[in-house]
């Protein structure tokens, strides 16, 4: 799915919220990592911020003085990002690697990676950007995205996954590019947030299977997304 469909407005109009049901979610996980690694950054940048929920979420619960900045290409998420801004968070139609400026002490990367056409090279050129870095990977490979006749390609469809990722897969895309991955653990996001009707089925199993082994129920499974600290 080309980079257009973010400027067109297409990817707008198939999730019309652009998916800040998920954003203090993702910001909760976040701040785990940070207080788990006793970060605590004065800049925080993001790329592919959306509708800057992530950052207004993170702001609510850091250092007041902590200064945000959001970067999109999509003119329409940027749109729905400027109710969202103050004097410490602006959000930016730009893209992040074309600032000569943009360093921060924290970079976000979340839910990004999968929607860029060369992500080996889009991890290479952001490496510079900051000296850590925290990644959020939707793990959809798994058996049953592999059994299902439609697992992957409604991904593709509905929200623009170009790559699918497993843990493995992730943690070696960075440290193939030259990323120190510190941390790392599964967040249950289809326990969290079950979709439709099969996904309030699996939901059970998940569970069940993730008391005993997070990692077995994300391969058999899918619905787990991986955070990941680098440097």
């Amino acid at each position: 799915m080309p980079q257009s469909v973010y400027v067109t407005g297409e990817h707008l109009e198939k999730n019309p919220d652009w998916h800040v049901y998920a954003s203090s979610w993702k910001a909760r996980h976040v701040l785990q990592m940070l207080k788990r690694h006793q970060i605590a950054p004065h800049t925080v940048g993001e790329v592919g911020c959306g509708a800057g929920e992530v950052l207004r979420q993170m702001q609510l619960n850091m250092d007041p003085r902590c200064v945000f900045s959001g970067y999109d290409i999509s003119p329409q998420a940027i749109e729905l990002a400027r109710s969202r801004e103050n004097q410490r968070l602006h959000c930016k139609l730009a893209d992040i690697l074309q600032e000569p400026d943009a360093y921060f002490d924290l970079l976000l990367i979340l839910d990004v990676v999968e929607h860029v056409e060369d992500y080996f090279a889009f991890l290479r050129d952001l490496r510079g950007l900051a000296r850590d870095k925290i990644f959020n990977f939707p793990l959809d490979l798994s058996v049953q995205s592999l059994v299902r006749s439609d697992g992957l390609m409604m991904r593709r469809r509905t929200y623009g996954h170009l790559h699918y990722f497993t843990k493995d897969l992730a943690l070696q895309s960075l440290a193939g590019e030259g990323y120190e991955v510190l941390d790392w653990f599964y967040a249950p996001f289809g326990i969290d947030f079950p979709v439709g009707a099969k996904g309030k089925v699996v939901r059970w199993p998940r569970m069940l299977i993730s008391a005993i082994s997070k990692d077995l129920a994300a391969r058999l499974l899918g619905g787990f997304s991986l955070f990941v600290l680098a440097r």
